[in-house]
């Protein structure tokens, strides 16, 4: 039986006066989740915080079922649980819409989510939006998820390079978020994992200022439990222009 284990945190950052990033770690459920807020501080921090909670709860009532597709032993490709993470993240997408339909000053907000669920070997990630999954395994570091922004889809196009599209004022319009329309595509993707994977979720924060080899090299030099803070600090020495969030999610045997 595999197991894992965690360290998470988050942190304002130098330039915003409210946290919109929310994260949920629940490690009986093999649950990770990072949501990055919009739509102003009340806005933002409701739907971050509405969605991870939203999430937790489909896959507990997910648990309860008499399938319990959390249960689950089929090999990864028959595996129930990349529908049940997908059904959750959907589920969080219509929490949040209808919440801001219902309060007019909550109008407009969204979130980004980046969700990862882990059962024994088998590792499902749900993603919208620009926040982030990497994977480390045997040194080589795996940006996992792919941001669904404007600028992405310019350099995925050939209309800017990777080094324009760092810069590029462009760069937090997002093309997908949860919560903004009723529903939304959710990218999921399955993972097999060996003794030793690390995996890192994170808002952009993180993600605009550190480079992929940099958060392999925390995830590889320091103990899993240091890496949230050292990360965080870092981005803050660069500047701290947006909330910072970091998951880090161990496979220990």
């Amino acid at each position: 039986m595999a197991r894992y284990r965690s360290a998470a945190r988050t942190d304002v950052g130098l330039k915003r006066e409210h946290n919109e990033d929310s994260f949920l770690v629940n490690e009986d459920l093999g649950l990770y989740v990072v949501c990055d807020g919009m739509g102003g501080h009340a806005g933002g921090e409701t739907a971050s915080r509405l969605a991870v909670q939203t999430i937790e709860r489909e896959l507990l009532g997910a648990r309860l079922r008499p399938d319990d597709p959390l249960g689950s032993t089929a090999p990864l490709a028959e595996s129930p649980l990349a529908a049940v993470l997908r059904e959750a993240v959907e589920g969080a997408c219509a929490a949040v819409f209808h919440t801001s339909r219902a309060n007019p000053e909550l109008a407009g907000m969204g979130t980004t989510c980046i969700s990862l669920l882990i059962r024994d070997d088998k590792a499902i990630i749900g993603h919208v939006g620009d926040s982030r999954a990497y994977l480390v395994r045997e040194g080589q570091v795996h940006q996992l998820s792919e941001d669904h922004s404007l600028v992405n889809e310019q350099v995925r196009a050939g209309l800017l390079s990777e080094e324009e599209a760092k810069h590029s004022r462009l760069k937090n319009i997002i093309t997908r978020s949860v919560g903004f329309e009723e529903d939304v595509l959710v990218d999921v993707l399955g993972v097999e994992t060996k003794a030793g994977d690390k995996f890192l979720l994170c808002s952009d924060g993180l993600a605009n200022l550190i480079a992929n080899d940099e958060i392999r090299d925390h995830l590889l030099l320091n103990d899993l439990d240091d890496v949230p803070a050292k990360l965080i600090e870092l981005a803050n020495d660069r500047g701290g222009d947006d909330n910072i969030t970091v998951v880090a999610v161990q496979r220990t045997e």
